[in-house]
């Protein structure tokens, strides 16, 4: 067993609370061009209303294909609609992940319009995520500070949860979204226990926030009400299919999203300060990039979180001497492997990226550089 998994066997961690006034890290960034940079930033409501309307159409184009199949008793058309919609669904994570950040949209009612809509859809508590997720970003794979992403962590490819990612999730696993897992959570925090809120956070990303825990256990309530109505509804007007269709999509057919979100950590070196050796950028396919809302983009996301996710690839190429290559899925895919089997002997393994060296005037570590990455700020007012 490694270091970081006995501490969260052990859970001997520090309220988060107290934990964020003290650890500071200071992040390598690439240097940049101030005005580019700036320009990168500026979010489009444009831009952000074609991801997000678009996902939506994709989903409801095939959720209403996979409908018309099913009352026509059509059935090898209606699993393969049904596979297609909710491979779809299961990147709704992606939308919810940006929508967090808060940098998709210019004009905000809209960033919270999608954020909530894709949240219920996705059975997500976006209020515990965005807790959640502003450590994640601040102390990237350091476990004082990061409990979203705990290495080492296994690209399983075991039969049973292949099984399940091909066909409906039901006990879940390592970047991926299940049936059970997931009422249980929701069900847990809607009665106001945070005992396991996310991943692998115990009750110290809470501790001492009552104000915002009271926001995840309404929102929680919320989801609950939610799909409790739409499977009601659907049951009561003779079409139960449409509680699968909208409120059990994003359980169905979740293996393109795993082997996609596996790679943004898994198998990476953890309390690093240098964003290059702990997150990965790899390359996909223009479908794949637009459903993943260009996550793949990974590493140049956590060294400029401000920059909205459409403009990731364009901060790249600014960026490319100073960067490792990314790799191909395929390359991510064998290199994660390689590296689980050499944890097995040796635990505190982790692949050492290889890099350009330090470019001679990094740039400064500025407040804008972390922007946007959700409400980071928030636990100082609780």
């Amino acid at each position: 067993m490694s270091l970081n998994s006995k501490r969260v066997a052990d859970n001997t961690f520090e309220p988060m609370i107290n934990t964020s006034k003290s650890l500071n890290i200071r992040w390598y960034r690439c240097p940049v061009d101030k005005v580019l940079l700036r320009d990168l930033m500026k979010p489009d409501d444009i831009k952000g209303l074609y991801h997000a309307i678009g996902h939506l159409a994709l989903w409801g184009a095939t959720g209403t294909f996979a409908f018309y199949m099913f009352v026509q008793e059509i059935w090898l058309a209606f699993f393969a609609a049904l596979f297609l919609q909710g491979t779809v669904a299961s990147f709704f994570t992606a939308p919810h992940h940006e929508l967090c950040h808060k940098t998709v949209f210019k004009t905000k009612w809209l960033n919270d319009f999608f954020l909530y809509v894709f949240a219920l859809l996705s059975w997500q508590n976006f209020r515990v995520y965005q807790f959640s997720h502003n450590y994640h970003h601040r102390y990237t794979l350091h476990i004082e500070g990061d409990r979203e992403e705990v290495m080492p962590a296994a690209p399983s490819l075991r039969i049973w949860y292949l099984v399940q990612l091909f066909t409906v999730n039901i006990t879940g696993g390592y970047q991926s979204k299940a049936i059970l897992p997931t009422l249980v959570n929701f069900i847990q925090i809607a009665s106001n226990r945070f005992d396991n809120p996310y991943n692998f956070w115990g009750g110290e990303l809470y501790e001492g926030c009552d104000e915002h825990r009271a926001k995840a256990k309404n929102w929680a309530r919320i989801v609950l009400l939610f799909h409790t109505c739409v499977i009601g509804g659907a049951v009561a007007i003779g079409h139960p299919i449409l509680a699968v269709l909208i409120s059990g999509s994003v359980f169905i057919a979740n293996a393109h999203r795993y082997f996609v979100g596996v790679t943004m950590h898994c198998g990476l070196k953890h309390d690093e300060t240098d964003f290059r050796k702990c997150v990965r950028t790899i390359t996909l396919d223009p479908l794949s990039e637009f459903l993943y809302w260009h996550m793949n983009w990974h590493l140049e996301h956590h060294m400029f979180a401000g920059v909205p996710c459409y403009n990731l690839e364009k901060l790249h190429r600014a960026t490319a001497a100073d960067m490792p290559k990314p790799r191909t899925l395929w390359g991510a895919w064998r290199e994660m492997r390689e590296t689980w089997h050499r944890q097995k002997t040796d635990p505190d393994y982790a692949f050492d990226t290889f890099v350009p060296s330090p470019a001679v005037n990094p740039i400064k570590q500025e407040a804008n550089l972390e922007a946007s990455v959700g409400d980071i700020d928030q636990r100082a007012t609780s």
